[in-house]
């Protein structure tokens, strides 16, 4: 692992590669919804492979560019009802393969396209799946260096496994973007003015899954997943991330509740503990998380680099024009663990 102990934590609130809005996309709410609803899809030649993790359930992962061994090698980790297929993943993805680098993009638990084999299902807090599939890889690819880069969800979950593990992450250098650090507090903040369409949104997509689940349990004849489905009740007017997790989130992954799950899943309570370099890529304007959720320096370790733009929305950094939109994250990300290898 890299050691970064002489490094210095800092917030950088105006980064030298600042990120300028295209024009007209200046507004937060149209850089955050411009990936799913406009950008064109990225086609890339893929190879899935199938993890089985210890319980019995398995993770998709999605392969791209070099076959070579000692390759440089980047686990690329989607958000909440997200997949390999995110325009921002795929966009990284093919930029990767494009300077000789390999990629594998992690698809948590029931998120490639068929239901996962246990009750239980993804959440913010799943460390748990990644330091499983950091083992695989790393056991895989023992002379690729490896990096992991994560968005949303996936960069809480990243930042809590930094946490937890130290210096034995696994990991050579990390990139986490538009993080809900304080999952309460985002839970709130995503109930409030515009972003009650981005919270529907989660509701349909997440109620739908546990019902598809339901369906497919039925069909496979699998009682005892059906059963503890059954019981967490109705599902109907989930209406907030609190009735949600409250209801289906906590009692399927052993929290008392949604409180107790966002506060043992929330990564603002482990970046202190990061022993490896890591870079944080936020909006000041994303509409999921408050000003007073985001980490003071002193909250952060020394391996840290925490760059807060003042726009960008929530996993939307689009620049260049409308007609020709580029993708500041699809430049930073790549530059900054370049610097990590030389």
């Amino acid at each position: 692992m890299q050691a970064c102990a002489t490094a210095s934590r800092r917030i950088v609130s105006h980064p030298p590669d600042r990120f300028t809005p295209a024009f007209g996309l200046g507004n937060p709410h149209l850089q955050t919804l411009w990936g799913p609803l406009w950008r064109k899809t990225t086609h890339l030649e893929r190879e899935r492979e199938r993890l089985w993790l210890e319980d019995g359930d398995f993770l998709d992962l999605d392969w791209h560019g070099p076959h070579s061994a000692d390759a440089p090698l980047v686990l690329v980790l989607h958000g909440l009802t997200g997949s390999s297929n995110s325009p921002y993943v795929a966009g990284l993805q093919k930029v990767l393969g494009a300077q000789g680098w390999a990629s594998v993009a992690l698809n948590w638990r029931g998120c490639s396209g068929e239901p996962n084999l246990l009750s239980r299902s993804y959440h913010s807090g799943a460390s748990e799946d990644l330091a499983e599939a950091i083992r695989h890889l790393r056991a895989k690819r023992p002379l690729a260096p490896l990096y992991a880069v994560g968005y949303s969800l996936g960069g809480n979950v990243l930042l809590k496994h930094l946490g937890e593990t130290g210096s034995a992450s696994g990991v050579i250098g990390a990139v986490a973007v538009s993080v809900p650090f304080r999952l309460d507090q985002c839970a709130d903040r995503i109930g409030q003015g515009f972003s009650k369409i981005y919270q529907a949104h989660f509701m349909r997509e997440m109620v739908g899954y546990i019902k598809n689940k339901q369906r497919q349990f039925q069909h496979d004849g699998r009682e005892d997943s059906l059963a503890e489905l059954a019981a967490l009740g109705s599902l109907e007017n989930m209406r907030t991330f609190w009735d949600f997790d409250g209801r289906v989130t906590a009692p399927l992954h052993g929290f008392t509740d949604a409180h107790d799950y966002y506060r043992r899943a929330s990564s603002r309570y482990f970046l202190g503990e990061i022993r490896t370099p890591t870079l944080i890529i936020q909006a000041a304007d994303d509409p999921f998380v408050f000003p007073h959720s985001l980490p003071s320096a002193e909250e952060l370790s020394a391996c840290t680099q925490f760059e807060l733009q003042p726009k960008g929305g929530h996993v939307g950094f689009v620049d260049g024009t409308l007609r020709r939109p580029e993708y500041y994250l699809e430049r930073r990300i790549p530059q900054w663990l370049a610097r990590l290898t030389s």
